[in-house]
């Protein structure tokens, strides 16, 4: 992996910033605020609330903002440098995802990271460039968030929401403690969605001590010298791997179900904006059937990520290794496996996420009312029933989610789904770099045109417009010369 120079130019990244200010000035951006101002009870109305201020979070913020939906607020629960999974959970090198990637840029070029980078460090830096260090890729959504000046709150979590007539009142502790009305909430929450932590049956009720996920904030300095069982064969388990040799683990097994490692990322295959723009509009079974494919065939873990494990010589990786169960046994774990029982004093679950949203307590209000793809969407002749696939959002074209129950819970109509969840419905524009800036519009356009449709206060606005533009100085009325030659 190639580094950029130590010394960034100060210089360059103000006279960006100067462009970018300017080009937004030829496009008249931000547009003018349109959403009449609202109040309840004598409490200011938010138009929207933004749950999460990483990557999708801003990106969502920005281009409301860019709008002319002025009226808004992102709350993250991380502190301000933190937000998603970059500099916490990621535990990665570099992105995967090639450096020339548009990103939340939102059509803007010098909103880009490419123009980011080179601003500081030049276009010979930018060549030489393999792939983007993840800290950097942090750093430059903290530029991105500094630089479009959004309405970001840190260190703020949702606790709970409630319908109050047909706004959404949503209760947050934290910086800010308290209760917010606003019209639209956008659910930036990641790759966890509206779930969790995906855990495996066979981890249920063994000591924490003992295993964690591969999100959790592991302490890999007290793996030294352990014996370390990493489940999965996907990038997490690559990273979590790698790190933990790093930290000197006396030895790492991956422990992989396939019988042989998934090689090719089929979706980078036909990655096109073909793939981004008509993806959502498939048919369901063709929706099925495409995440359906890429599901069995599996992402693979990136080739850096693999040799950054398979260069320590006490890593191994164990193929056709099935988890039948795991015990605690004097100290240790014992895990039967289809190659026979293995012991080990530290696992790291690398097995993803759910979208059980029903355990999270701020969700309470609005879990059981959210229709899924299970709930008819699905059907049997789409192909085999996938439990994470089932689970997902049944969701409208503007990532709102849908009643399972018609008229049981209408606020959900005003709750838009924009994090990993939406997936099936949507594709893939609400999680990852490449079509991050598409969703975002996608989901700004559904919420200015719900906001337009609450039609009353605009068509009394057009009626009290009185500014004229004609001073009535301008022409000659002449009919009375026509009334008079007439006569003649």
């Amino acid at each position: 992996m190639k580094h950029t120079p130590a010394a960034p130019t100060p210089t360059g990244l103000a006279a960006l910033e100067a462009q970018l200010a300017q080009d937004l000035d030829f496009l008249e951006l931000p547009a003018k605020p349109w959403v009449p101002a609202r109040s309840h009870d004598g409490v200011p109305v938010r138009d929207v609330v933004v749950i999460g201020a990483g990557m999708c979070g801003l990106a969502a913020t920005a281009k409301l903002v860019l709008t002319g939906i002025t009226n808004v607020v992102a709350y993250d629960a991380a502190p301000a440098g933190l937000e998603g999974p970059w500099v916490t959970f990621a535990r990665m090198q570099t992105l995967r995802s090639p450096k020339t990637l548009h990103g939340p840029s939102l059509g803007l070029p010098q909103l880009t990271f490419r123009a980011w980078f080179t601003a500081q460090w030049g276009v010979e830096a930018w060549r030489s460039l393999d792939k983007i260090p993840k800290g950097q890729w942090m750093d430059y959504l903290v530029w991105y968030r500094k630089v479009l000046g959004l309405p970001v709150r840190n260190s703020v979590r949702m606790t709970g929401l409630a319908a109050v007539g047909d706004l959404i009142a949503i209760d947050i502790e934290g910086a800010e403690t308290g209760r917010v009305l606003t019209r639209r909430l956008v659910l930036a929450t990641g790759r966890s969605g509206l779930g969790g932590f995906a855990v495996p049956d066979f981890l249920s009720g063994i000591d924490r001590a003992y295993w964690a996920h591969s999100a959790d904030d592991i302490d890999f300095d007290t793996l030294k010298g352990k014996r370390v069982a990493v489940i999965g064969a996907g990038a997490s388990s690559m990273d979590n791997a790698a790190t933990a040799l790093e930290a000197g683990a006396g030895s790492v097994d991956m422990l992989i179900r396939r019988k042989e490692m998934p090689r090719i990322n089929k979706l980078t295959g036909i990655g096109s904006p073909g793939v981004v723009l008509g993806m959502h509009h498939l048919p369901d079974a063709w929706k099925w059937k495409f995440f359906d494919y890429t599901a069995s065939t599996q992402t693979p873990p990136p080739r850096s990520s693999t040799l950054r494990v398979s260069r320590h010589s006490n890593a191994r990786f164990l193929l056709d290794c099935g988890i039948a169960a795991v015990k605690e046994e004097t100290g240790t774990l014992l895990v039967e496996t289809t190659q026979g029982p293995l012991r080990y004093d530290f696992l790291i679950a690398a097995t993803g996420f759910s979208n059980d949203f029903s355990g999270r307590p701020e969700f309470a209000a609005i879990a059981p009312h959210i229709r899924t793809w299970s709930d008819g969407r699905y059907r049997p002749d789409m192909g085999p029933a996938r439990a994470g696939m089932s689970d997902a959002p049944d969701l409208g074209p503007a990532f709102e989610f849908r009643e399972r129950v018609p008229g049981s819970c209408p606020m959900l109509a005003h709750i838009h789904c924009f994090n990993d969840a939406a997936m099936l419905t949507h594709g893939k524009v609400s999680g990852d770099i490449p079509a991050v800036s598409a969703g975002a519009d996608r989901l700004v356009r559904g919420i200015a045109a719900s906001l337009f449709a609450e039609v009353e206060t605009h068509f009394a606005n057009l009626i009290a417009y009185d500014t004229p533009e004609l001073l009535g100085d301008e022409w000659v009325d002449s009919t009375l010369l026509l009334q008079k030659e007439a006569a003649l």
